[in-house]
């Protein structure tokens, strides 16, 4: 199994987006790329920790690649608004592709171009590419939080 790592507002539907791939194995949303010790929601939600709201993947690179989670990631968000996805508004929402190899760097960046020239967006791609750091899960109502709604 390998481990992506994306941020792309509000991690409730990115989660569930990615839950639908085949070859995505398991998902966990959390927190990511702040400097508080193990942050709640609250706590990132006050925009002070720097923490991303985030969904952590392990995949099946030989069922599904890189290149198409970051194909996903493109398609589920809109890359060209800084620190906002739709209705929700902060620095927890920003768009980043945390990478955790040479090689996931190496294609998100080449992607992250491809999308700037791809004339697709109005707007310029803010989003950022970071190497991952210590991943937060978050609270357990938040995992699979649409398909639990959904459910219930």
């Amino acid at each position: 199994m390998a481990i992506a790592i994306f941020a792309a507002g509000c991690f409730w539907g990115v989660e569930a987006t990615f839950r639908k791939l085949t070859g995505v194995e398991e998902t966990e949303v959390g927190y990511i790329g702040g400097t508080t010790e193990s942050p709640t929601y609250k706590d990132v939600c006050s925009g002070r920790t720097g923490h991303a709201e985030a969904v952590r993947l392990s995949y099946d690179p030989e069922r599904i690649g890189y290149d198409e989670l970051l194909e996903v990631f493109w398609g589920c968000h809109d890359p060209t608004t800084r620190n906002r996805q739709g209705p929700d508004i902060g620095s927890q929402y920003r768009s980043v592709i945390f990478f955790t190899t040479p090689e996931q760097e190496a294609s998100a960046n080449a992607s992250k171009q491809s999308q700037e020239a791809s004339g697709r967006f109005s707007r310029p791609v803010v989003t950022t590419i970071e190497s991952a750091t210590r991943f937060w899960r978050a609270e357990e109502y938040h995992q699979q939080y649409i398909e639990k709604r959904n459910a219930g």
